[in-house]
């Protein structure tokens, strides 16, 4: 099969012919560049028009009449882009008489990385510019693990680049520039597997102004943003019991954000794998690769129903190119669990030892692995006198970051999901919340069950009054379950209910708040 891909769902006119028996992809790309500042949507638009025909009429030339499929990127993206890119591929389509597809283009970014790779079901950390979010395979779907909760990791750099008079692209003048930096404290900012960069952008931008080095500041600042991708990454992997990782996105191309990754995945006995540059940042061979796939399936569209989809979400794609797979997760040794933060070893009691991050700056590590274990420990025994489970501390030491305690429950709730499971763990958070304190990454792995359920691993949480904060927890136990569970549904209403029984209804409306804030959400 050869199939014609067009991508532009922003800055990139692309064509691409991709043929199966050969598995070789041809390119063409004609990128936007603005002369000053970030993208404009119109004048990205205004590119799109001239250059989209230009690069499908290289693609056209390249393939010839042998073109079975004609593929384009729905979407996300800007809209009077994509309207120009699905116009170009009806038009190709139906002069052909061949098949068109429609590709989610974030889909793209991960299976073009499954391909390459060979791995079998990974997980995926996008990084792009107006993305940033994991993605894993579970029950026919892909399902949104964790996601930036304001803007895209892109977008966020360029933020800051701006602010300093440097033009578009932002990311490789900071790449540049970090390699004469050294390091300065920036805010730190992971909700579970969720994360947010506003602030730390915000606090990159007083330093520069205040009289930082720009160089320290664009160091420090990757340092800061790619240690939350991979610690969010690892959190995904380990809640999935995965041992498979995949990069997408332009982001990816930043060589530090790769070797960061790959020492991650390597410390946890994990594979990783970065596609080549041309396939990381936007380019139609990926949405040739997949669109291939999907015809294949049979996953084609009607020129009449294809209209594009700005807001096009990749957790709201029927995943029929895979369709009857059954995705087997891996298991930890009978004494050892290795989780995202520490590895537990297990007995008649608990040792968890917050390890060394070998891809996280020494100043930062040593930081993060103090707090935790300090913050860990004041809770559990805060949680503990309002009633709720925990399990009981003999020994803590802040210095080498190691907890010592007893061993509850049989098994963690990712194994055991059942409503009433769930509904225990609403009254528990709603417990906390009423007295001020956020667990910070209530998922399925950190609830124990047995006679009872039990709430542990209190390393992200934190004392508050903002039922924002309370909201974000019930947020991350939902993705948590949406990762875990093959029908999350009633599940996530059991929890719900049990929550808003116990504690404040107010913040059960405040999590729909912060819903519409993850990327693409419609109303």
């Amino acid at each position: 099969m050869r199939v014609l891909g067009i991508e532009g769902t922003a800055w990139a006119a692309s064509a691409a012919v991709y043929d199966t028996e050969t598995d070789e992809t041809t390119i063409f790309t004609d990128a936007y560049q603005p002369e000053s500042g970030g993208i404009h949507p119109r004048e990205a638009a205004e590119h799109m028009r001239s250059a989209i025909p230009a690069v499908v009429w290289r693609a056209r030339d390249h393939a010839g009449d042998d073109v079975d499929a004609v593929a384009f990127s729905r979407g996300p993206g800007l809209g009077p882009c994509l309207r120009i890119v699905g116009t170009a591929a009806r038009a190709v389509a139906g002069g052909l008489g061949v098949p068109l597809v429609g590709v989610n283009h974030m889909l793209a970014h991960l299976e073009i990385g499954r391909h390459r790779s060979g791995f079998d079901s990974p997980v995926c950390l996008n990084a792009s510019g107006a993305n940033a979010h994991l993605l894993g395979f579970h029950g026919g779907r892909y399902r949104v693990l964790g996601e930036t909760m304001d803007t895209g990791v892109g977008n966020a750099i360029d933020k800051f680049t701006r602010h300093v008079g440097w033009s578009h692209p932002g990311g490789p003048k900071v790449e540049a520039r970090a390699k004469d930096g050294e390091y300065v404290d920036l805010p730190y900012v992971v909700k579970g597997m969720d994360f947010s960069f506003s602030g730390i952008m915000s606090a990159a931008k007083e330093a520069v102004d205040d009289g930082e080095r720009v160089e320290d500041v664009c160091f420090s600042l990757q340092e800061h943003v790619f240690a939350m991708l991979c610690e969010v990454s690892e959190r995904a992997l380990s809640l999935t019991g995965n041992d498979e990782l995949v990069l997408g996105g332009g982001v990816g191309q930043n060589a530090r954000l790769r070797a960061m990754l790959g020492e991650m995945c390597a410390q946890r006995g994990a594979r990783f794998h970065a596609p080549e540059p041309r396939f990381l940042r936007d380019n139609a061979g990926m949405i040739a690769v997949l669109g291939a796939k999907m015809a294949d399936a049979g996953d084609t569209v009607a020129i009449e129903d294809s209209r594009v989809r700005p807001d096009f979400r990749p957790d709201d794609v029927p995943v029929t190119w895979r369709a009857g797979e059954d995705v087997a997760r891996g298991g930890d040794d009978a004494g050892t669990q290795r989780g995202a933060e520490a590895t537990v070893s297990l007995d008649d009691r608990v040792a968890k030892a917050r390890e060394p991050k070998g891809y996280r700056h020494p100043a930062l590590d040593a930081r993060l692995r103090r707090e935790r274990t300090r913050g860990e420990a004041r809770l559990l025994r805060d949680a503990r006198r309002l009633g709720v489970p925990t399990p009981v501390l003999s020994d803590v030491d802040p210095r080498e970051a190691t907890l010592t305690m007893e061993r509850v429950g049989d098994c963690d709730l990712r194994e055991r999901l059942t409503e009433e499971g769930v509904r225990s763990v609403g009254r528990h958070l709603a417990t906390l919340h009423g007295a001020g304190i956020v667990h910070g990454d209530p998922t399925t792995r950190n609830v124990r069950v047995g006679r009872r359920t039990w709430l542990i691993d209190f390393g992200l949480g934190y004392h508050s009054r903002h039922v924002e904060d309370y909201a974000m927890d019930l947020h991350v136990f939902e993705g948590s379950l949406g990762g875990t569970a093959d029908d999350p549904v009633p599940l996530i209403a059991a929890f719900e209910d049990a929550y808003a029984d116990a504690g404040d209804p107010a913040v059960v409306e405040q999590l729909r708040e912060v819903e519409r804030r993850g990327r693409y959400r419609s109303e």
